[in-house]
């Protein structure tokens, strides 16, 4: 279990699907992502990921209670990838904190192609 709360009624535990489906569904809500990358690419090839498997180019890390998450993501040619990445890690924060109840310590952006 990746993150869990503990609440007056007991405690709720949360698989890392949910978490990597909340942060993929959020990142592609955001303007200027054109999909999501595998973060297991080999030999520099990235696959661009859309509908179902978004949850592959997200990595979800848990220490003492706290969340990180990584995402890798394709942008769109002639954005500004630093407001882009910005637009991402607010929102990726806000829905996984308002879904979840969790709260996100860090969000890293890596930005693996740039498609027209």
């Amino acid at each position: 279990m990746k993150g869990n709360i503990n609440t007056e009624l007991g405690k709720i535990y949360y698989n890392e699907e949910v978490i990597t489906n909340i942060a993929g569904l959020s990142t592609m809500e955001c303007y200027g992502v054109v999909g999501m990358a595998s973060k297991n690419a080999t030999d520099g090839i990235w696959e661009l990921l859309k509908g179902e498997n978004l949850n592959k180019g997200v990595k979800v890390i848990s220490k003492e209670d706290k969340l990180y998450i990584e995402l890798y993501i394709i942008v769109e040619y002639g954005t500004k990838i630093s407001v882009i990445a910005d637009n991402i890690i607010k929102t990726v924060k806000y829905n996984i904190n308002n879904f979840t109840g969790l709260s996100v310590c860090g969000v890293t952006v890596n930005v693996k192609g740039v498609r027209v």
